[in-house]
């Protein structure tokens, strides 16, 4: 029997910058409509791990944690494609989803990265890429990818390839 169930991934990261790495990785296979949830204590590697994925999608602005905005918008030069880097961590009920243009991200179809997303798990859309983050040690991470539905399973396996080559 195997340990993990179809879209779902297990990896360790030894340093920060393997975390930011990881990112970029998955930032290059993000597709327009792509919600990722990040989640996992404080100083867990969330804003690195998206900082890397705003590099491998493109972005020429550096990414930083919106906890005091709430949302930052960054946009591809090429396409125009936005990506939405939410922190959720001073949310403090569903309501104040509203408040921040949640419908208008999806109906732009850009990419949507959501740290704290447990804040607002009853918001979030069936079908999204959740990323569990672990301290380990010091500087070791542990990811945990799990995939509802079939273009995030497909996402965590082209992430395994790019990642590992298998």
């Amino acid at each position: 029997m195997p340990i993990l169930r179809e879209g779902e991934l297990d990896i360790i990261s030894h340093s920060p910058e393997q975390t930011r790495r990881y990112g970029i990785r998955l930032g290059q296979l993000l597709q327009a409509g792509d919600v990722i949830c990040l989640t996992g204590d404080m100083g867990a590697g969330k804003t690195v791990f998206t900082s890397g994925i705003g590099q491998g999608w493109g972005t020429t602005h550096k990414i930083t944690s919106p906890t005091y905005n709430l949302v930052h918008q960054h946009q591809r030069t090429d396409d125009k494609t936005t990506l939405y880097h939410l922190d959720c961590y001073r949310m403090n009920s569903l309501d104040e989803v509203d408040t921040i243009g949640w419908d208008d991200m999806f109906d732009n179809k850009g990419i949507i990265i959501i740290e704290w997303a447990e804040r607002i798990e009853d918001a979030l859309p069936t079908h999204h890429l959740w990323i569990e983050l672990g301290v380990v040690e010091d500087f070791r991470r542990n990811f945990i990818l799990e995939a509802t539905g079939e273009r995030y399973q497909h996402l965590v396996n082209e992430f395994r390839k790019a990642i590992f080559g298998i």
